[in-house]
């Protein structure tokens, strides 16, 4: 004959071997659970059970939004960008005047009304120039960016997932483009080029600046193709199409958009340094690369040529050096 059970006692689960204990058992948790401080709170307005009883679990993406929008340094940097968008779209909005119009009977002059900045060796407005310059120093950058990333990223992501002789040579062929020093590089090739528009730099950013985006697409895709979710797609009969669009380039992504994030400023400030020797953009394009390489003759005799253009050229590529970093610690759980 079975034994009869222990009488209930009230705070104590019996757990009984059989469903009965399990039952009691559950019951216990939930009544300590329900009787626990702050659980009506985390319940919800719809009480144990009801719709917010449960948080649903956020994304990778969805998280990392969330830290970045509690890091003071990505909004600071993310405005700073967002202005010097606005600017690069609309110069009009803060800057009334002419960047081509100049006098020469002001050159060197100071700041006076309505010239807050001075004007430069030509009698040009500072003010008006250093504004109007965000709009090549974008463009440049966010093409250029935009390019590396899209060329370096599939071919870094195929030869990842691929691997074997295409691999091997694809590694070869980026070893061969590391070693091109980049500013030596467009002394050569943009030396020889007439065509005074952006797309030659940007061209020359682009082919000497994908094999950096290739080897981070590369080695983020060797890493998420090991994933089990990657195994059981295949093992399913998923096409390759299928796994690298739908399981592998979602979870691989987050290193190539850090390092272009941050290649981004670095591509702003290449091309000020190509445009500062000569072999960038050339007059009557705005550059501040071209003010400032004009300004560096009258330094001493007129510093404010030099200081605006200089100075808006440093804040901009700061703020997107602090915008990949502030990404990158967002997108990288190690980093949490």
């Amino acid at each position: 004959m079975p034994e009869p059970s222990e009488p209930y006692e009230e705070g104590r689960a019996i757990a009984a071997t059989g469903a009965g204990g399990a039952a009691d058992l559950a019951m216990a948790e939930a009544e300590t659970l329900e009787s626990a401080p702050g659980a009506a709170e985390a319940a919800g307005p719809g009480g144990p059970g009801g719709p917010k009883a449960f948080r649903k679990p956020r994304s990778l993406w969805s998280d990392a939004w969330h830290d970045l929008l509690r890091n003071p340094v990505f909004i600071v940097s993310a405005l700073v960008i967002l202005f010097l968008v606005v600017i690069s779209v609309w110069p009009s909005l803060i800057a009334s005047g002419d960047p081509l119009d100049c006098d020469l009977a002001k050159a060197q002059e100071g700041s006076q009304p309505g010239h807050p900045f001075g004007f430069d060796g030509q009698g040009c407005d500072v003010y008006t120039r250093t504004v109007y310059g965000a709009r090549t120093s974008v463009t440049v950058g966010v093409l250029a960016t935009l390019g590396v990333a899209l060329l370096g990223s599939v071919l870094g992501g195929l030869a990842g997932f691929f691997g074997g002789g295409w691999d091997g040579l694809l590694s070869r062929i980026t070893d061969i483009f590391f070693a091109i020093p980049v500013v030596l590089g467009g002394l050569v090739l943009l030396s020889v080029v007439t065509s005074n528009t952006v797309w030659p730099v940007i061209g020359f950013m682009v082919l000497l600046g994908w094999p950096q985006i290739c080897r981070i697409a590369r080695g983020s895709v060797i890493t998420a193709k090991q994933n089990d979710y990657v195994q059981a797609a295949r093992a399913l009969g998923a096409s390759n199409s299928r796994m690298l669009l739908r399981h592998i380039t979602p979870n691989a992504v987050a290193p190539v958009i850090v390092v272009a994030t941050i290649a981004l400023g670095t591509y702003i400030a290449l091309e000020a340094t190509l445009s500062y020797l000569g072999v960038g953009l050339k007059p009557p394009n705005v550059s501040w690369g071209i003010d400032i390489s004009a300004a560096s003759a009258y330094v001493r005799n007129a510093p404010h040529m030099l200081l605006w253009p200089a100075g808006a050229l440093a804040v901009t590529v700061l703020a997107f050096i602090m915008l990949g970093d502030a990404v990158r610690d967002a997108l990288d759980p190690k980093l949490r």
